[in-house]
């Protein structure tokens, strides 16, 4: 059996402000150190698609503020979520063959060590959906849409909620568990083609493109809730957010996933940056804000899953996927993601499973 050989993309050093192609490298093909996956509890791997996730971009940065998972370091292979087919394993439960979600390597071949090997997802072919899916609304994009809207909004039918970033790998499922609730929904997004997506394709009831709005956001938001926002669901910050809370109704809830806003400010904008002027609202309307993320609800993914499945199969969640093709392509499709140039959740492909 001849020798795997792997490329890899690198990060070449931290990030201030918006990270560009130079960031990262793209490395030559190198043998992979196959006797590390005979290690107890590890796996070897071949990487069929990777995710590209705003939360990728605290971790290029310098790490000096407290961020809930480590920082990339220079000179090492990003990782991130992904699927992947087992080629040899040293982990019970897991055999060659085998399909896989979790995190892994920007690279061909991914030796996984523990803890995060423990941590695969083993991926059923019967349930006969794209492997990509197990990136988003099959992964931890839909997990966290699921966990942040239904547990730590509490919705109830008939209210009225708003997302932000809508037709992004959790925004667009957000809104169509809100519409399954029974709720009133509408999303913001940054371009025509977006906002027609969230109207005619997830079935908001009304969506607007942000960058349309003369920078009255506050005057948007009154247009579409003349009687005030029950539920936000947060993928933004800023000057979004200060908009939402001067529409918020009383004893409203706010679920913040992201802020993805103020990832790429740097130090110097930090500072001249004003922030939210009115956070008085969540004093004299009662409102309760919190952040969450979803390794802290692992528990509910089974929960999860019996209940999206049904509703993917029979046409009721529907999933759109931004497809670039090849390692090579991954850096500039994880620095379009913070310029807004993907529709729908941005994946990198790889190759197929053997």
């Amino acid at each position: 059996m001849a020798e795997l050989k792997s490329r890899r993309v690198i990060l070449k050093d931290y990030v201030e402000g918006y990270p560009t192609e130079e960031h990262m490298e793209l490395l030559p093909a190198a043998d992979v150190d196959e006797a590390a996956a005979a290690e107890e509890g590890s796996v070897l791997v071949k990487n069929l698609c990777l995710s590209c996730d705003p939360y990728m971009r605290p971790k290029m940065a310098r790490p000096q503020e407290q961020w809930y998972t480590e920082a990339y370091v220079p000179g090492t292979t990003i990782t991130g979520f992904g699927v992947a087919q087992v080629v040899r394993s040293s982990l019970p439960g897991l055999a060659a063959g085998d399909l896989v979600s979790g995190v892994t390597g920007w690279e061909d071949y991914s030796v996984i060590k523990p803890p995060f090997a423990g941590q695969l997802t083993k991926i059923r072919p019967e349930d006969g959906l794209p492997l990509s899916y197990y990136t988003g609304v099959l992964g931890m994009p839909g997990f966290t849409a699921y966990v942040g809207f239904h547990r730590i909004c509490s919705p109830k039918a008939g209210e009225t909620v708003f997302v932000s970033a809508a037709s992004g790998a959790v925004g667009q499922l957000v809104g169509q568990f809100a519409r399954l609730m029974g709720c009133y929904v509408v999303g913001s997004a940054g371009s025509k083609e977006k906002v027609d997506l969230l109207i005619n394709k997830f079935g908001f009831h009304d969506a607007f493109n942000y960058k349309e709005e003369g920078g009255d956001l506050t005057g948007a938001l009154k247009k579409r809730f003349p009687d005030g926002i029950d539920v936000y669901f947060e993928n933004v910050g800023g000057k979004m957010l200060e908009a939402v809370l001067a529409n918020m109704k009383v004893h409203g809830r706010i679920a913040v996933c992201g802020l993805i806003s103020q990832y790429n400010l740097t130090a110097g904008e930090k500072e001249a940056d004003v922030g939210v002027r009115n956070l008085t609202s969540l004093v004299s309307k009662r409102i309760r804000m919190q952040g969450f993320i979803e390794p802290d609800h692992k528990h509910l993914y089974p929960e999860y899953m019996a209940w999206v499945l049904p509703h993917i199969k029979e046409g009721r969640v529907v999933y759109v996927e931004d497809v670039a093709d090849g390692l090579d392509a991954a850096p500039a499709a994880l620095i379009g993601l913070y310029h807004g140039r993907n529709v729908g959740k941005q994946v990198v492909r790889l190759t197929a499973p053997e």
